[in-house]
């Protein structure tokens, strides 16, 4: 448990990452917009992309892992999305699990800001639920503050053994 959103993201995307890797987050994405540079803090660079839905796309994380192909760049290694997003959109299942696809392919973490999941998850429009994207993510967060709780948000490391493993190596 942790006090507040900033402070999840702050936590875990400066576990996740190494000094020279980076977060790929689209250019509506909170840790770009509404965190007041707190990941920019810890030293860690924010590829944006735009998309005016809010929702990262595949082909795009591609694109992003292949432009920064030259040692002299930060590599990405995390992939942050919000659902709902900063704009009122949510995942669906397939695209989670094409965007969670795309980021085992690219060695890529999957890292959801929960702030909004209990909106997202009781949408008429929502087809996950929370072990869909227990299944589907390395990293989330159960968000209470923004969902009527008086503070808090529950950080989830889905398999904490391979991820500190995977982050050691």
């Amino acid at each position: 448990l942790i006090s507040g959103g900033t402070l999840a993201n702050l936590t875990v995307l400066a576990s996740l990452l190494k000094p020279y890797e980076s977060i790929i987050s689209a250019s509506t994405g909170h840790i770009n917009t509404h965190e007041a540079g707190a990941v920019e803090a810890t030293g860690h660079k924010i590829d944006v992309v735009e998309n005016p839905d809010g929702k990262l796309k595949p082909s795009q994380l591609k694109e992003i892992v292949e432009i920064h192909g030259d040692e002299h760049m930060v590599k990405p290694k995390v992939v942050f999305v919000s659902n709902s997003t900063e704009v009122g959109t949510i995942y669906t299942k397939a695209e989670l699990t094409e965007i969670s696809k795309v980021c085992k392919e690219k060695d890529l973490y999957l890292y959801l800001d929960g702030a909004r999941l209990g909106s997202a998850l009781s949408s008429s429009q929502n087809d996950l639920a929370l072990s869909d994207i227990a299944s589907l993510v390395d990293a989330f967060y159960i968000g209470g503050t923004k969902n009527g709780a008086l503070l808090g948000e529950a950080i989830v490391i889905v398999d904490v053994f391979w991820l500190l493993f995977k982050i050691c190596v």
